[in-house]
């Protein structure tokens, strides 16, 4: 990797607005984005649906037997070389972190969950952040997101975080929530999600001479 080229690995708690920093900071640094782009990726690979794979990633991988016979009965009519292929939650993973160090050889990016702080732990450019807030409010930006009830927005907020978890402990053998693995955490309860895009901006320029 060239030393002037850089990843921002954005991890975030449902509701948090994590994703929306991401996308501001992207348009700030004119980067691009990456979060599903991923997961496109796999689904080539492999001929899986985006809702198979997105099942895998949430499930522990003793899950995958009953994954697999949902794909070989409805998805490996299409692609019958993947029938007799013994694809585990692993390989998934490693699949997609092949897809996501391709992206970031070729640009500076920002890449959006999918254990990028573990992924690319050991890159000299890589800034890791975690991104939070109070769960009150997480709970409201949810609710006023989708128009539903807090009590809805509260289901859904512990249910992505559990999934989140799940799979970050699986792959990457570490708790999201371990401050270790990142270089900054912000609030957004606390500090606003503009400032906070100031703030990684002027960090990234400083550490990587990035001008936009």
């Amino acid at each position: 990797m060239n030393n002037n080229k850089f990843i921002v690995l954005v991890n975030r708690e449902a509701g948090s607005g994590g994703k929306e920093i991401a996308e501001k900071l992207g348009s700030m640094l004119n980067v691009n984005v990456y979060s599903k782009a991923a997961i496109k990726g796999l689904v080539e690979h492999f001929g899986l649906s985006e809702e198979e794979i997105e099942h895998i990633r949430s499930r522990k991988q003793n899950w995958w037997n009953e994954v697999c016979q949902f794909h070989k009965q409805f998805a490996a009519a299409s692609d019958p070389l993947t029938i007799d292929r013994e694809v585990t939650p692993m390989q998934l993973y490693h699949t997609e972190a092949k897809l996501l160090k391709e992206l970031a050889a070729e640009e500076s990016c920002i890449i959006v969950g999918r254990a990028g702080f573990h992924i690319f732990k050991d890159y000299p450019n890589a800034i890791k952040i975690f991104i939070v807030a109070d769960r009150k409010e997480r709970i409201a930006r949810i609710a006023n997101k989708l128009n539903i009830t807090d009590n809805e927005a509260e289901k859904i907020i512990d249910e992505v975080d559990k999934q989140r978890e799940n799979f970050t402990k699986t792959f990457a053998g570490v708790s999201r929530y371990d401050v270790r693995n990142y270089d900054l955490m912000y609030n957004t309860s606390h500090i606003a999600p503009d400032t906070i895009v100031r703030l990684l901006a002027c960090i990234i320029k400083e550490k990587t001479g990035h001008n936009g």
